[in-house]
């Protein structure tokens, strides 16, 4: 079965407000102010990204003004004044390339809400958030429909064809199959269908 062709490239912002290693601290903070985000790309030479930084490396000058106490790392990021100091290195990062999934496995295990979109030798090329990552949801019922109508049950070895229709994002099938292990199959293949929010099936085989 074919995999979902939604990337990351077809939701990211391609548009990026990045700073510079020796960007100030006031500097970085007006620019998450500004621009209504929670992190920055950090980018030496033509753009390559060498770490992130964000409010919460910002926050520790806050946390640890009037006490000694604390996490030793994050006590040094208290007395730092510029991006290369403050920032989270190296960058969790992105290729455009990857699936919406891996992306978004990736903010789930490294606990970040931003991923910096990078090529091949590490130059930005854009950032994808998790809002981004959930506007696969967002597709018409019909539109979904039609790429399992397309993509999955028109791969599929059948001799009378199968029904679908998709309500809220949810997929139904009917009809019969000719082998019961392709079951599972079609639900995993139709679970990927970008948009999907969960599947139904009334299938009957032999």
């Amino acid at each position: 079965m074919p995999e979902s062709p939604y990337t990351v490239s077809d939701v990211m912002t391609h548009t990026v407000v990045a700073v510079g290693s020796e960007a100030s601290f006031k500097e970085i903070a007006e620019l998450l102010d500004q621009w209504k985000v929670s992190a920055l790309p950090v980018l030496v030479g033509e753009g390559r990204v060498v770490g992130v930084v964000s409010e919460a490396d910002l926050l520790a000058k806050e946390e640890f003004r009037d006490t000694e106490e604390g996490d030793p790392a994050q006590r040094h990021k208290a007395g730092a004044v510029i991006a290369s100091e403050l920032m989270s290195a190296p960058a969790v990062t992105v290729h455009a390339d990857a699936k919406l999934a891996e992306a978004a496995r990736i903010m789930a295990r490294r606990h970040v809400k931003r991923l910096p979109v990078v090529d091949g030798v590490g130059l930005l090329q854009g950032v994808v958030s998790r809002s981004d990552l959930l506007k696969g949801f967002l597709r018409d019922d019909e539109e979904i429909a039609q790429e399992i109508r397309h993509s999955v049950l028109g791969q599929l070895p059948v001799t009378s064809p199968l029904t679908v229709s998709v309500s809220g994002g949810v997929a139904t099938l009917g009809g019969a199959l000719p082998d019961r292990m392709l079951v599972p199959v079609i639900a995993r293949a139709v679970r990927a269908v970008e948009g999907v929010v969960d599947v139904r099936l009334d299938l009957t085989h032999r």
